[in-house]
């Protein structure tokens, strides 16, 4: 079993290696399925190029059991002083309106993934810390069937 985990281990961090663009990534998992109000998504990240352009997305597992065809989610990212640099409201759209039919990646049968665009071709202002806040707007304490929810900071590539 230990040699299985092993093996498991290494190739889960092969796999992320291959992702040479990526400059932070991390999710949190809500065990019981569901995101409460009051569980604020924070992450914090440091930057160390600013001449770079980069693409900020949140990613976002849900099961069918989440009751409405979109999110609502209020992004903020602050500096290393906490002065908040952006501030958006950002909506994605999980399952289609009309069909109920999932959007976003499925590979664990009622699961799927979705990668939101926060900012896309950002320019950041100076090298230092971040931090990325991300608030469930969506008018109800416990939106049922949100597995998890994380963000990814990934390099432009420029031609």
């Amino acid at each position: 079993m230990t040699g299985r985990l092993l093996a498991g281990g290494i190739l889960l961090l092969a796999l992320a290696s291959c992702d040479p663009d990526r400059v932070y990534e991390e999710k949190l998992d809500y065990p019981g399925r569901h995101w409460m109000v009051k569980d604020t998504a924070h992450f914090s990240f440091r930057l160390d190029n600013d001449q770079l352009r980069y693409n900020l997305k949140m990613d976002l597992r849900n099961s069918l059991e989440y009751p409405w065809s979109r999110i609502f989610v209020e992004m903020r990212l602050a500096d290393s002083t906490g002065a908040v640099v952006e501030r958006k409201l950002i909506h994605a759209d999980l399952f289609d309106e009309k069909t109920g039919q999932p959007f976003g990646q499925s590979g664990l049968g009622d699961v799927f993934d979705h990668r939101v665009p926060l900012l896309e071709n950002y320019s950041f202002r100076y090298p230092g810390a971040y931090r990325l806040t991300l608030i469930q707007m969506m008018r109800k304490d416990t939106l049922e069937g949100v597995l998890s929810v994380g963000a990814r900071l990934e390099r432009v590539q420029t031609p």
